[in-house]
């Protein structure tokens, strides 16, 4: 899978892979941004993009929509947001508000285990997978002998019918 890199929501900078991102702000951030935005606004939460284990409540995308992805739905298997769950019926607000909801906080280990337990399966069906391989290699390697025997026993054969054929050719 391709990583994406986001780019620096700064104008000047918006070529520059970003590092960071400001929740409150939502902006991305390059390394020098950074730096200038902590400077004077010390409270606001920076996510650092580097770091896969940190949560990143990245903004809604529907339209309209401005808040941060706080919430998971299982039903769908997306992120979404506080209008999304919202049982107010406004256009594109509410499309999740029948659906299992949770927050994003409390699925991440339910993921994160599941995402563990699916490593697990594919480890035992790789190890399953290269035990076939060799019992398949030691299964051609049987028939390469056999093949092989099989070869010299039929020629053999030939030799002895060429041999009793010379010999009845020279007893005429």
């Amino acid at each position: 899978m391709e990583e994406k890199h986001k780019k620096c929501s700064i104008e000047s900078h918006s070529e520059i892979d970003a590092v960071s991102y400001c929740q409150e702000c939502n902006k991305y951030l390059c390394n020098k941004c950074q730096n200038n935005h902590a400077d004077f606004h010390e409270e606001r939460k920076l996510i650092n993009l580097k770091n896969k284990d940190e949560i990143f409540e990245d903004i809604c995308k529907e339209i309209g929509h401005k808040n941060k992805l706080e919430f998971f739905c299982k039903d769908h298997n997306t992120l979404c947001c506080v209008a999304c769950t919202s049982k107010m019926k406004l256009e594109g607000y509410g499309q999740h508000h029948d659906c299992n909801v949770c927050k994003i906080i409390d699925i991440k280990e339910e993921k994160k285990n599941k995402l563990k337990e699916n490593l697990n399966n594919l480890e035992l069906l790789n190890n399953q997978i290269e035990q076939s391989i060799n019992d398949l290699n030691k299964i051609y390697e049987e028939i390469n002998k056999n093949k092989e025997d099989l070869k010299i026993k039929v020629q053999a054969i030939f030799t002895k019918i060429r041999n009793a054929l010379t010999e009845n050719l020279n007893n005429l």
